[in-house]
């Protein structure tokens, strides 16, 4: 270890700056990568990627601490690099769209009939509850789907109904049964 910080109190201070800036990125992304993958149960692969996240910030810390004296622009870069990897990994994390969501519609009759023919021609599985609005007869309807499949579903539903649904959207942790969700 003591060659490695050798070798980084040769390369120019900026450059220093920039590799423990990219680091950082990487770290961080890493870490917001892996508590979400902890949160939804996917503990094997949180564990590999906590060990990766380890060993960059294990490099990264030992090379701030031994240098922070003759530079102090390298906390800034490391500041830059943590916000930055939280930015990145909270964006990737939404594109890969881990786990499942769970879809509380809440619609009139007649939209009810629209969103449930539509759930019906896609192979969606559903339930409906018949219950009171403050003016008129509702309906729930509950969906449990991939957390990727949402947008568009919930897209495609707002079109079926000329946006006539109040949706509320959460997170399912664990589940059990269910048409087409048995796992």
């Amino acid at each position: 270890m003591s060659e490695f910080l050798e070798t980084l109190r040769s390369i120019s201070p900026i450059l220093v700056c920039l590799l423990v800036c990219a680091a950082k990125i990487i770290e961080i992304t890493i870490q917001s990568l892996k508590t979400c993958m902890m949160v939804k149960g996917q503990r094997l692969k949180a564990a590999g990627l906590g060990f990766i996240e380890c060993t960059i910030w294990g490099l990264v810390i030992s090379t701030l601490i031994s240098t922070l004296g003759d530079n102090l622009l390298l906390l800034l870069f490391y500041c830059a690099g943590y916000a930055t990897g939280l930015f990145l990994g909270s964006t990737l994390e939404s594109k890969i769209a881990l786990g499942t969501s769970n879809l509380e519609l809440i619609a009139n009759d007649d939209s009810t009939k629209k969103i449930t023919a539509y759930l019906q021609e896609n192979n969606r599985g559903y339930t409906v509850l018949e219950g009171h609005g403050s003016k008129e007869k509702m309906n729930m309807i509950f969906i449990v789907l991939p957390r990727k499949e949402t947008p568009k579903t919930l897209k495609e539903i707002r079109k079926v109904c000329d946006n006539k649904v109040f949706v509320a959207v959460s997170e399912v942790s664990k589940y059990a049964g269910g048409y087409g969700m048995v796992k």
